[in-house]
């Protein structure tokens, strides 16, 4: 069975876009996806200093090893400041790099308008380069017209679920071990 995890990398109360994301979980999971969410605001992650996940006392090795067994990693955030947050950035920073060489990851974001669209876009696309992961071409951009009275438009959860499927898809085509079939990211050779 293929795993999925949805990660929202926010810090606030959950919203709508916590909302979103829970709906793009919630129905995409089926007999052949085991889909579940992770709220980095339901969770104490420390602060990325080098040392092994384990060291810490709190949830970061945990979050660590659902990433390193999922199959497929879905990303989200707000977009704040033109990028994705600082609580998504330390939890990548936590993660060794073949954590997501070679795995099929996808973006979600949301802003208040759709002037920031590709901030976050771009920002993780760079981070998920240098890991090697395989990024779905588009991702999913949120905004408040994409919600009526705090539920997901159909256009939106229609979105979201063509994601999924583009990674489940992906995930077909370059099944986990194909990174025989791909240069290594620079921060995985000499190892």
């Amino acid at each position: 069975m293929t795993t999925m995890i949805s990660m929202l990398g926010a810090v606030t109360p959950p919203g709508r876009f916590f909302k979103a994301l829970a709906t793009m979980t919630d129905e995409s999971r089926g007999p052949l996806l085991q889909a579940s969410m992770i709220n980095l605001g339901d969770h104490k992650i420390a602060f990325a200093d080098g040392r092994p996940s384990a060291d810490y006392h709190d949830d970061t090795a945990a979050i660590v090893q659902k990433v390193i067994e999922a199959d497929i990693v879905v990303l989200a955030t707000p977009v704040y400041r033109g990028t994705f947050t600082g609580a998504l950035k330390n939890l990548l920073d936590h993660l060794p790099v073949d954590s997501l060489m070679g795995k099929p990851c996808g973006i979600v974001a949301m802003g208040a308008t759709n002037h920031h669209f590709l901030g976050a876009d771009w920002h993780l696309r760079d981070v998920l380069a240098w890991f090697g992961a395989f990024t779905a071409p588009t991702s999913v951009y949120l905004t408040s017209s994409d919600f009526t009275d705090g539920q997901v438009s159909d256009g939106a959860r229609s979105e979201l679920l063509g994601l999924v499927q583009t990674l489940v898809k992906m995930k077909d085509i370059f099944p986990q071990g194909s990174r025989a079939v791909m240069p290594l990211p620079l921060p995985a050779r000499n190892r």
